[in-house]
């Protein structure tokens, strides 16, 4: 497949079509403790911050290695102090190049993905790779 072709291939895929929907929030109090097994429980990669019942920021695992441990931030931080904000979204029918895009120009690896001004779902670099090499392997 050609570098136009995939190019028209993959711009035809919507965010909604690779994101996850496993979406766990957090109020901004939760300790980066709770946070951690949060994502362990839930086998997720990133938390939802809400202030005031809305979504505000975003922890990722890499901010454990990037701030948390590198800061030496006691357990009982609350998540408020580590999360970054504000949380970047997409539209969930954006197509997955202006999220590679946004991903890039912005130096993120999770995006929150919105419909209807409500969050739902995070898609990530991760799904964006597996799609690209799925789109490569099955031309």
């Amino acid at each position: 497949m050609g570098h136009e072709n995939l190019e028209k291939s993959l711009s035809k895929i919507l965010v909604r079509d690779i994101m996850s929907n496993s979406l766990i929030s957090a109020d901004p109090s939760t300790t980066v403790y709770q946070i951690a097994k949060l994502m362990e429980k839930g086998g997720v990669g990133a938390i939802i911050v809400k202030k005031d019942d809305m979504p505000a920021g975003i922890i990722t695992d890499r901010d454990f290695a990037i701030k948390i441990v590198s800061q030496k931030y006691p357990l009982d931080t609350p998540v408020h102090k580590v999360a970054s904000y504000p949380l970047q979204t997409i539209n969930a029918n954006e197509s997955i190049l202006v999220a590679a895009d946004l991903m890039s120009s912005k130096k993120i690896r999770k995006l929150a993905v919105v419909e209807n001004n409500k969050v739902v779902g995070i898609v990530t670099s991760t799904n964006l790779v597996n799609q690209l090499a799925l789109k490569r392997d099955n031309g």
